[in-house]
C-alpha cells in the first residue's frame, strides 16, 4: 500500500519514538513545581504534547502492515485522527477554561489546540483519499503528518524552555 515509503515513515516514527523518550526526561524537571502545579501543566502541555508525537508513531506504525488495503488503511487512519481531532478540541477547552496555572501565553492555544487540529483535518481527509483510492492521498497524509511533527516539536521545544528555568531556579 505505502510503497516506497518505508524510508520516509521509518524517519518519522523513529523521530517521534525517541522524542517521547525526551519528554519523560522533561517530565523529571516538573518534580520542584509543586503536585498541583506539575499535575495541571502536565495535563494542558505535556500530555498533549506526548499524545501527538504518539499518532505519529501510531500512523507510522499503521502504514508498515503488511497486505493492509486501502479501506483497512483509511479506516484506521482516519480512526487515529478523529481520536486526535477530539483531543486537540479538549485541550483548546482547557486552555480556554479556567486554568489554574500562570496565565498562557497567547501562542498556547493556537500551537497546543488549533494547529494539531488542523493537521487531524487534513489527516481525516487524507484517510478517506487513501480509503478512495485517490492518487494525491499518500502525498496529502505524509504532509499532515510532517505538520504534526514540527508543530509537536515545537511545543516540546516550548515546555523545555518554560520548564527548565522554573526547576533550575529552585534551591
Amino acid at each position: 500500500m505505502f510503497t516506497g515509503w518505508d524510508s520516509f515513515y521509518l524517519m518519522i516514527g523513529g523521530a517521534a519514538g525517541a522524542l517521547i523518550g525526551l519528554l519523560f526526561v522533561v517530565a523529571t524537571l516538573t518534580g520542584g513545581l509543586g503536585a498541583d502545579k506539575a499535575q495541571l501543566g502536565a495535563k494542558i502541555y505535556l500530555t498533549p504534547t506526548v499524545f501527538h508525537f504518539a499518532v505519529v508513531l501510531t500512523v507510522s506504525a499503521i502504514t508498515a502492515v503488511p497486505h493492509l488495503g486501502a479501506e483497512a488503511s483509511g479506516g484506521l487512519l482516519a480512526a487515529a485522527a478523529v481520536l486526535g481531532l477530539i483531543y486537540s478540541l479538549n485541550v483548546g477547552r482547557m486552555l480556554r477554561g479556567p486554568v489554574h496555572l500562570e496565565a498562557p501565553h497567547w501562542t498556547d492555544f493556537w500551537c497546543y489546540a488549533v494547529a494539531p487540529g488542523v493537521t487531524y483535518l487534513a489527516q481525516v481527509a487524507a484517510a478517506g483519499a487513501l480509503w478512495m483510492g485517490v492518487p494525491w492521498a499518500q502525498d496529502a497524509l505524509a504532509a499532515a503528518l510532517i505538520g504534526l511533527l514540527l508543530i509537536t516539536i515545537r511545543n516540546a521545544w516550548d515546555l523545555v524552555t518554560t520548564i527548565a528555568p522554573i526547576a533550575n531556579s529552585k534551591p
